[in-house]
């Protein structure tokens, strides 16, 4: 019988840097709801920080690096600019993504299979800076080998489709998107890949994914900035973890 891992949450601070910089100046500041979200219970810090500086900034990675006390999973695009970045701040984790410029939020998971190569020799010096490495790509076996070949330590699943279908009523596609992410959780854990996941999860729809065995981080964000307005980022981040517990039996 497979051990229950510890489910550990992390959680994205990049839209309280949303609100700042729809305004501009100095508040509020994602470093102070980084240090709350640690206060409330939170495993980790997650901060994107993107090629057009579009809310994180690179002061903030700074100040995010001097000031917390646990682990900081530092999210950017596989470029040369970024890399730099990650090497001189050299944070406990760095989880390459997909990004371009026109979205809004990551749309979907890095295309791994194709730009193998490429990759490999990318995360090679980061692995060797001491950062963990980790690859944010759908639930897919292509994807996963592809992955594990090139020395990821750690896969992210976007759970963004699932969600969606949960948001929009589609149950049927949501119970089929369930279903990949379990069977891909437990591919990539007998890989010796460690398992992530993360994307749209709200009080809703975390549970199911909360209670997969072989995920041990799920990274949330948006839903629970978008909470803290209402109920503040304590009590928010709070819930969260109750319902993740309570999932994980």
């Amino acid at each position: 019988m497979m051990t229950t891992k510890k489910l550990r949450l992390g959680v994205n601070i990049d839209h309280v840097a949303t609100v700042r910089n729809a305004r501009g100046g100095a508040v509020p500041d994602p470093v102070r709801a980084a240090i709350m979200a640690e206060e409330a219970g939170a495993d980790g810090i997650t901060a994107h920080l993107r090629e057009d500086r579009r809310h994180i900034t690179d002061t903030d990675i700074e100040k995010l690096m001097e000031a917390l006390e646990g682990p900081l999973n530092f999210e950017m695009a596989a470029t040369a600019e970024m890399q730099k970045i990650a090497l001189r701040h050299k944070p406990h984790a760095v989880c390459i993504v997909p990004e371009k410029r026109e979205e809004r939020t990551t749309e979907g998971g890095l295309e791994v299979a194709r730009e193998e190569n490429a990759l490999a020799h990318y995360i090679a010096p980061l692995r060797d800076a001491g950062c963990r490495v980790s690859i944010f790509i759908a639930a897919d076996q292509r994807q996963i080998e592809a992955a594990h070949r090139i020395g990821a330590e750690v896969i992210e699943l976007h759970t963004g489709a699932y969600c969606d279908a949960h948001a929009e009523e589609r149950f049927e596609e949501r119970d089929e998107e369930l279903k990949k992410l379990t069977d891909m959780a437990a591919f990539a854990d007998d890989l010796g890949l460690e398992v992530h996941a993360g994307h749209g999860l709200t009080y809703g729809c975390v549970g199911p994914v909360a209670a997969l065995p072989q995920v041990v981080e799920l990274n949330i964000g948006h839903f629970l900035i978008g909470e803290a307005i209402f109920r503040g980022l304590g009590p928010a981040i709070a819930e969260m973890r109750t319902i993740m517990d309570e999932a994980r039996g």
